[in-house]
């Protein structure tokens, strides 16, 4: 038994690696209250702080004719240019796969 015990005791104490929340006293290291934006941002839309939507409106700019066309980022059928018919986004899933060559943006809220 004196061998088992001084072995264990000999034994390296655990500790948590920097990317882990360690418990102190019954409470959490990390800060519930103020969480940074970085966690916010990748957080569940309903997990968020402030609740809200991550799709997004797009204007994109066709290549051939630079014609601007509004595109919802979760697009669920093929959106083609009004003008000249040439295919701006394909959906992916979740969200639309804008088509390599054109140009876009976030709309403003």
């Amino acid at each position: 038994d004196s061998k088992a015990t001084v072995s264990v005791l000999n034994c390296a104490p655990w500790t948590p690696s920097h990317t882990q929340q360690t418990n102190t006293m019954g409470f959490l290291d990390a800060d519930m209250l103020y969480p940074s934006a970085k966690d916010q941002k990748n957080a569940h839309k309903r997990k968020r702080l402030v609740q809200g939507p991550k799709s997004h409106f797009l204007d994109v700019r066709c290549e051939s004719c630079s014609q601007v066309t509004v595109v919802f980022s979760h697009a669920s059928t093929v959106v083609v240019c009004a003008s000249c018919s040439s295919v701006l986004a394909q959906p992916a899933g979740g969200k639309a796969r804008i088509t390599a060559g054109c140009s876009f943006r976030a709309k403003a809220e």
